[in-house]
This record gives C-alpha cells, structure tokens and sequence, in this order.
C-alpha cells in the first residue's frame, strides 16, 4: 500500500469518527441540515477530500474510491438516523401538548348571503301565490327600461344623478319593470311574472347603494281590480312578516301605474306601538309603520306600448327592494353591512 493511499484512507476514517462525535450537537432540523451540509454538500468535508482521490496511483484509485464509498454511507446513515430521532422527538412534544378530553373544533359552516335568503323566500312565497319566475339583461335600452314604461325623455326619473348611462341610448337597468315590457312582448293575457335580480342607481349612503336587488312583479288578466291587488299584497306581505302584520295601503305616484299606490306594515321593531325600550322606535320614528313596496294598477298607456288593448284587460304591477326587507327581517341599520363581506357579520346566517 503506497503511503498516498494510506493517508487517504486514514483521511476518511478520520472523518467518519469526526462525524459521529458530533451526535448530539444539532437539536433542531435546521441545525442538522447545516450538519449534512458541512460534511457531505458540494464544498464539505468528503467533497474536499475527494479531490485527493485523482492524484492515487490508478492501482489503488479502486480501493480509494471503494473506501469513499462506505464513507459517505456511513455518514448519510448516520445522520438520517438523527433526523429520525429528531422527528419523533417533535411528535412527542406535539401530542405532549394535546389534551384529548377536550371537544373537537366545529368545523366552519358557510351560509346563503342574506339578501340571497330573503330573495329566496320572497320568490318562493310569490310563486306559491301563482307567479312565474323571468329574468333578462341588466343592460337595457331606452325603450324597455323607460319609454315603455310612460317614462317620457323629460320625466325626472331621466336624471343623470339616478341612472347610471353606458350610452345615450343604453342604460344599467333603474329597475327590473324592464323585465315586466319583455314578458308582455312574449306572451298574450293572462300572465303573472315576477322579475327579481340586481339594478343600479347612482346613489350610495346608509340605506342606498349604487348596485342593490329588486324584484317586481305584474299580474294582467280581465277585470282585475285594485281589490286583487290588495288581496294578493296583504297575503304576501303577511307571509314574510308573520300572519299578525297589519297592512295599509297609502296613494302614491309612479308613472307606469294609475292609480299608485305605497303599502305599510306595522312596524317590526316596535309591533306598530311606534316605541321600543321606553323610547321612540328608531325604524318607524314613532310611527308605528314602516313602507315596504310601491304597486298600482298598470298605466293603459304601457299596455299600449307592448300591444294590449286597455279596454280588455287590467292589471296590476309591484316592486320592492330586497335589502329594504332584509333590514327590517333580520334588524340590520346600515345597508353597506350587506356589502362588506365581514365574516362576523355573514356567520350570523349560517
């Protein structure tokens, strides 16, 4: 054995002992990759070493290398065992930590948005009075959206600071009645349609937002009656808010119905006492009633628009907002709450 291989072997025993007195020097994962790396990385202890392996005579480079080899397995062995050690001793502090009498995490329920829920319910109760569901663009032309409505050019309705214009002549929808002028279009009398979806105003404070959800509804037939309208307002109104909820309808205006009308409820904070806690209802202000909804009987002049001959047939038209009714159902004073996706607020539905 030539004295060049000799000191390359001793070299390599050498550092397998180095290596293995260094047990217990690395008490974390990081300190024993640091570990690895200083002995077997690209520039570490073995790499170094086995520079000297090319300047071997070429009849002991087998027996150097064979000895490199063994080397390099011991240390890999010996620190993959510390790993092992290492890993258990992390899992056992982890379940030293665990208390298993304690009771498991729920895990977290998602939910209907709010104003989903109460549309929901709103659509469900006005099917189950007979109406049929519609939906159509929330980009609407002149004509649907207003003219057809007996909206003229100069109605103040025309405002810019109510609608939001993508063109002279193209708008986001003010309302879905646009939905109501469709429907007529498509089908004779008779026909009950509800129309419930986004629409979009150029407004924003507490109880008006520049997007927010409406849903309409129209009933046209022979001989129906602003007594039909009651009717069927009361039993719904009634069906949301509880069988108890006294209603009341006060004259109004809208353009596309004559006559118009506004309906109350009593109010649902107060039960229509008009105070709450020895003081004056915040929602009605002492009223005793708060508006749900807008309705009338419909204008002869959209029946004319759509081809309907107004000395056949009546009927009767309403809209409410969705928001507007989730307030009052779930006691909610700030419209943007629906908006802001706080988690804290959208569990409550769950």
């Amino acid at each position: 054995m030539s004295n060049e291989l000799k000191s390359f072997l001793e070299g390599l025993d050498g550092l397998a002992q180095d290596c293995e007195s260094r047990k217990g020097q690395a008490c974390s994962l990081k300190e024993l990759e640091e570990l690895r790396i200083e002995f077997l990385g690209r520039k570490g202890k073995l790499a170094s070493l086995m520079g000297r392996l090319g300047k071997l005579d070429n009849a002991d480079k087998p027996a150097g290398g064979k000895k490199a080899n063994e080397v390099k397995q011991a240390i890999t062995a010996l620190i993959d065992s510390w790993e092992g050690d290492l890993n258990a001793a992390e899992s056992g502090k982890a379940l030293s930590l665990f208390d298993p009498t304690m009771p498991g995490r729920k895990p977290w329920a998602g939910s209907l948005h709010p104003v989903t829920l109460v549309m929901e319910e709103i659509c469900s109760a006005l099917v189950g009075l007979g109406f049929d569901h519609v939906s159509g663009p929330e980009v609407e032309n002149d004509w649907h959206n207003f003219e057809a409505l007996n909206i003229p050019p100069e109605h103040p309705a025309r405002d810019m600071q109510d609608t939001l214009y993508v063109s002279d002549n193209i708008v986001l929808r003010t309302h879905t009645s646009g939905m109501q002028i469709r429907s007529m279009l498509k089908q004779e009398p008779p026909l009950a349609v509800i129309a419930p979806g986004k629409v979009y105003r150029r407004d924003s404070d507490l109880t008006h937002t520049p997007m927010f959800h409406q849903i309409e509804g129209l009933l046209v037939d022979r001989n129906v009656s602003m007594g039909d309208l009651r009717g069927t307002l009361t039993a719904f109104v009634r069906k949301i808010f509880g069988a108890g909820t006294d209603v009341r309808f006060r004259p109004s205006f809208f353009p596309f119905t004559e006559p118009s009308a506004e309906v109350d409820i009593s109010c649902v904070m107060c039960g229509g006492k008009g105070e709450a806690g020895g003081s004056t209802c915040r929602v009605c202000k002492g009223t005793g009633w708060v508006e749900i909804l807008g309705c009338g009987m419909v204008d002869p002049n959209v029946f004319k628009a759509v081809g309907y001959d107004p000395e056949q047939y009546t009927g009767f038209a309403f809209g409410l907002g969705i928001e507007r009714v989730a307030m009052l159902k779930y006691g909610i004073g700030d419209l943007r709450m629906f908006f802001e996706n706080d988690v804290r607020f959208l569990e409550q539905f769950a």
